[in-house]
């Protein structure tokens, strides 16, 4: 890679400020669009925040930076369905309390350049670890105080009284990420503050998981009318809700009440299934195979081998997601790569691997793992102008060493990132 008419330092350093637009030109470059088209030879021109032109022979604007990228791919910025920047890589759920808000935010900061630093521009939060961290922290991305992706803030879980997320002891009040609710005015309070916090997103719990022996992966443990009440609040405020169903009863509850972002959707019935088939227009579903499949075969270290991870039914319930996933997408529902990363043996920085878990696990096609990445992440951030190598679209691009379309575990490796920018402009610039 080299720059025609200006040096690295003189792009460190250029003036974004400037009423005069910026311009870029990676100049006979492999172009995955993100549509999952196949891929193309072209130039593609970048003035300000956006894409102006995708074409062969494209001119360069006076004062352009031009970056001969032959041999390399440019593909949107990765999008990450399920992202919890404000979680600290720890082994247990009590762990998240005991930090101190203050040491909390500086060590999310990191993880949000970790993020970027991976080619995740944009993320969509799955649950803050207390209940203002994700919204100071997309804060400080927005105002360019920090880097990190453009992100969509979420509550706290909102959960129940012996729920995932509930910590406490009858003897002991604990917290982690977690805000414990019980009926529907409680849970609709809760998202009401929430709201006016300024969140982006309502999360729920309203099925369990197999490590939470009162609350197992199957269980429905929030009633209908406290899913209800908070789908109300974020239909009356225009938030999006995002819902931890594993269970086939909290998936069927969460898409007649409006939930538009559905996590897991593992246990699935029947039913279930053809609920989210018939919604496919407004849900999303995120089944988060990086922690499974971590748990599974990666825990050890931690204390929680293969065979245990197994006979808490894990492995069992990884079958029947895969079964359920694939029936999915062959019916249309938009299923998103997003791996619950956040935790000791599945941490931030290594997000990528779900887009090789959907090749591997889904039989989806790299470019078909890499659309559910970029322009399915672009609709479900909601934003029309997002994940996608077309003109208008945001300047969130991604210059990879190699076709990840022939090998999506490319996107694994940061230093396969040539380049990485968002908005217009980069993160990481070419040597």
């Amino acid at each position: 890679f080299f720059f025609k008419q200006k040096t690295a330092y003189e792009i460190s350093t250029r003036d974004w400020s400037s009423d005069v637009c910026s311009s870029d030109l990676f100049r006979q470059v492999n172009v995955i669009d993100g549509s999952g088209a196949p891929p193309f030879l072209s130039d593609v021109l970048i003035r300000g925040s956006r894409i102006e032109a995708v074409g062969h022979h494209l001119q360069s604007p006076e004062g352009a930076i031009v970056i001969n990228a032959e041999g390399s791919t440019l593909m949107p910025g990765l999008i990450e369905s399920h992202a919890h920047i404000t979680f600290l890589d720890t082994a247990d759920l009590e762990s998240l309390g005991y930090v101190p808000v203050e040491e909390h935010l500086l060590r999310s900061l990191k993880n949000a350049r970790r993020m970027l630093d991976q080619g995740f521009t944009s993320c969509v939060s799955a649950a803050a670890a207390k209940p203002r961290l994700d919204i100071v922290l997309r804060q400080a991305i927005d105002s360019g105080d920090h880097p990190g992706p453009r992100t969509l803030a979420a509550t706290p879980e909102l959960t129940v009284s012996g729920g995932l997320g509930d910590v406490n002891l009858w003897h002991m009040q604990r917290s982690t990420f977690a805000m414990v609710c019980d009926g529907p005015d409680a849970f609709r309070k809760a998202a009401r503050q929430m709201v006016r916090e300024g969140v982006d997103t309502l999360k729920i719990n309203p099925s369990g998981d197999e490590f939470v022996p009162h609350a197992r992966a199957a269980q429905t443990v929030m009633t209908e009318a406290e899913i209800a009440a908070v789908c109300d609040v974020g239909h009356a405020h225009g938030k999006p809700v995002a819902a931890h169903a594993r269970s086939a009863e909290a998936v069927k509850l969460c898409v007649k009440h409006g939930v538009e972002r559905i996590y897991h959707a593992t246990l699935c019935d029947d039913e279930a299934l053809a609920a989210l088939v018939d919604a496919r227009d407004r849900v999303f579903v995120s089944p988060t195979l990086g922690i499974t499949m971590a748990t599974l075969y990666e825990a050890g270290p931690w204390g929680l081998s293969t065979a245990q991870a197994e006979s808490m039914g894990m492995r069992a319930e990884l079958d029947a997601g895969i079964a359920n996933m694939k029936r999915l997408k062959a019916s249309g529902v938009r299923v998103l790569p997003g791996g619950d990363y956040g935790f000791a043996w599945n941490p931030i920085g290594r997000n990528a691997r779900d887009l090789e878990h959907f090749v591997n696990l889904l039989d989806f096609t790299p470019l078909e793992a890499i659309r559910a990445a970029t322009e399915f992440g672009g609709q479900l951030m909601g934003l029309s102008d997002l994940g996608l190598v077309r003109p208008g679209y945001l300047a969130d691009l991604i210059l990879v060493d190699g076709d990840p379309s022939k090998d999506v575990s490319l996107l694994q490796h940061a230093e396969r990132l040539k380049a990485i920018m968002k908005n217009g402009d980069f993160h990481k610039l070419p040597n």
